[in-house]
């Protein structure tokens, strides 16, 4: 009697009168969950892509490939939402390697670093920053650029460990925040990105438009005028802010000195 067992049946093979297609295994499509710092993060890169003013819960739920609702689970709604934003960019500074928390090599070397970390900052994100400018601190002690209590913290406790006085910390910190904010917001600008609601990055300066020939220095220095040279600016001011906070800690310490 011939052998009816025969070879073993293939598991993909279609029942009589089906099509002989093999049918490939089902899939499941897995969505990574949201959580706050999701939507904080997918909030920045949108900023950064189509800018601060076109940045709704909407458009942001639709970017994130959900409903603008779902989003308030995890934010409260668009004030939290900058809020947020702020808060985790600089937070970003945390993680940067060239900033330390406290000094390791001097007092100045700390302010250095911590001045290259939020410019860095500053362009990576250019569209966000005006928002670290002016969005109103949780503390008035606080100054932006750098809103973090922790980072005002160790601001304080850098210069007071350094020998500055009390007075003398506070008022590094407010000529440093000063010239942080100011350099900045000019460099952003710079790239054209608005600085106030007011600002229209596609409007053509109204000096552009006329003629110069009434402005021979101006047209003969055009070509100088137009160089960029906001990083050689922004070291050369952060020197002179360095050596004027130097200048005011012997001061604090020698209170006799004619300044």
């Amino acid at each position: 009697m011939a052998d009816q067992s025969g070879p073993p049946a293939d598991p993909t093979a279609q029942p009589p009168g089906g099509t002989g297609a093999v049918r490939a295994p089902l899939t499941r499509t897995i969505r990574t969950p949201l959580d706050r710092r999701r939507v904080l993060t997918a909030a920045i890169d949108y900023i950064d892509e189509h800018g601060l003013e076109a940045l709704t819960m909407r458009r942001l739920g639709a970017h994130l490939g959900v409903e603008g609702m779902a989003l308030y689970r995890h934010v409260t709604g668009r004030e939290d939402l900058l809020d947020g934003v702020v808060e985790l960019v600089i937070d970003a500074l945390y993680g940067d390697p060239e900033v330390y928390l406290a000094p390791q090599y001097g007092w100045q070397d700390y302010l250095q670093r911590l001045a290259h970390g939020v410019r860095r900052m500053a362009m990576a994100h250019p569209a966000v920053f005006p928002l670290v400018a002016t969005r109103p601190p949780a503390a008035p002690w606080v100054r932006p650029p750098l809103r973090s209590l922790r980072w005002l913290e160790s601001f304080l406790d850098a210069l007071t460990d350094h020998g500055f006085t009390d007075e003398g910390a506070v008022a590094a910190y407010r000529a440093y925040t000063s010239f942080l904010l100011g350099h900045l917001l000019l460099e952003v600008s710079q790239r054209g990105v608005p600085i106030s609601p007011l600002d229209d990055p596609d409007a053509s300066p109204s000096a552009g438009a006329r003629s110069l020939d009434e402005y021979p220095h101006i047209r003969r220095l055009a070509p100088l005028l137009a160089e960029d040279e906001s990083a050689a600016e922004f070291e050369e001011s952060l020197e002179n802010l360095l050596e004027r906070l130097a200048r005011l800690l012997r001061e604090s310490q020698h209170p006799g000195v004619a300044r």
